[in-house]
């Protein structure tokens, strides 16, 4: 890892998300240095959708390289619910598959808009990678698989139901 230049750190530590982020910008502003590769959503779902990306890569500034990457299921899954399957269970699946088909689309590249925030332009970007992998955006992050739901986060879907009906 020390020869790719691995950035590590902990999400949950605030003065990780700092340094990572001075860093980055750093990286960004040395043109001798190959590009970046992030995973904006942290985690992988079940193919069918695009999650919430995580707004600390969109706030280094720098061109963003949008890539849509899609499993194909019909010869393997490549996908591990870990609520069904145990590592082991999931690791003897993708080796005795027959093949695991993974298509990838490399799109224009992208630069954040004037007055346009981290967020706004994670989304529009976002919304250009669902669009061409053929998969739907999702409002939240890949946290919800793992973790209980905000008591916040529930208040505010059911202000939101209360107001339709």
């Amino acid at each position: 890892m020390q020869t790719s230049q691995h950035v590590l750190f902990e999400r949950s530590e605030m003065k990780d998300r700092h340094l990572v982020r001075k860093k980055i910008r750093e990286h960004i502003a040395d043109k001798a240095k190959l590009p970046i590769l992030i995973f904006p959503e942290g985690t992988c779902i079940n193919n069918t959708s695009v999650m919430m990306f995580k707004k600390g890569s969109f706030e280094v500034g720098g061109t963003i390289h949008p890539v849509a990457i899609k499993y194909d299921p019909r010869f393997g899954d490549a996908f591990w619910n870990s609520t069904k399957h145990s590592v082991m269970t999931y690791a003897f699946n993708v080796l005795t598959s027959w093949a695991i088909v993974c298509n990838v689309w490399y799109l224009p590249p992208m630069v954040q808009e004037e007055e346009e925030d981290a967020v706004h332009f994670a989304n529009r970007v976002k919304a250009v990678i669902a669009a061409r992998g053929g998969m739907s955006m999702l409002p939240w992050d890949g946290g919800l698989k793992r973790k209980k739901v905000k008591e916040s986060f529930k208040e505010e879907q059911q202000k939101k139901y209360c107001q339709i009906v």
